[in-house]
């Protein structure tokens, strides 16, 4: 994430991070730090995650490993129940995620993952083609997809890492 958010700084945009805990020690000591640059701290993983989606337009995962499949199956899974309706893509680069697609695809013909839901996720090989094909996306849903919103959420008072909420 380091050399995209470079990348985005480089090109003239504001980067809005979060950090948990201590600010990360290379970001405070790049020589080029500006007002672009913008760091927030929250208290844990739960938190983060919130934060960055509630900052979100769009959500773009790229090659990674297991925080990126993490992260992108929460951020589907949270589309799912309406949680949020951004869209949420996948730059398969050289068919990183055709694996990924073909399994979720196979879920859907199981009957494990309904057609609507796997709508959820928009591909494409290019990043100027998936930006595209995001700001064209238009979110649907299922009938039974609760209609959940980030206060109703909040009003939980969800403990992380407990799988309680309280009320």
């Amino acid at each position: 994430m380091g050399l995209v958010s470079q990348a985005v700084h480089d090109g003239g945009r504001h980067v809005l991070g979060f950090k948990q805990g201590l600010l990360d020690y290379k970001l405070m000591h790049l020589d080029n730090w500006s007002d672009c640059w913008e760091v927030r701290a929250v208290s844990d993983m739960h938190q983060r995650k919130a934060e960055m989606a509630r900052q979100a337009d769009a959500f773009i995962a790229l090659p990674g490993g297991y925080g990126t499949l993490e992260e992108l199956l929460e951020v589907i899974t949270w589309a799912q129940l309406g949680i949020h309706r951004k869209p949420v893509g996948l730059l398969n680069v050289d068919g990183y995620y055709n694996s990924l697609l073909s399994f979720i695809d196979k879920a859907v013909d199981e009957g494990f993952i309904s057609t609507t839901a796997r709508r959820i996720i928009v591909s494409a090989p290019a990043a100027k083609q998936l930006v595209r094909q995001l700001e064209e996306y238009e979110p649907e849903y299922d009938e039974m997809t609760s209609k959940l919103v980030w206060e109703e959420v909040d009003r939980l008072n969800y403990v992380p890492g407990s799988g309680v909420a309280t009320s």
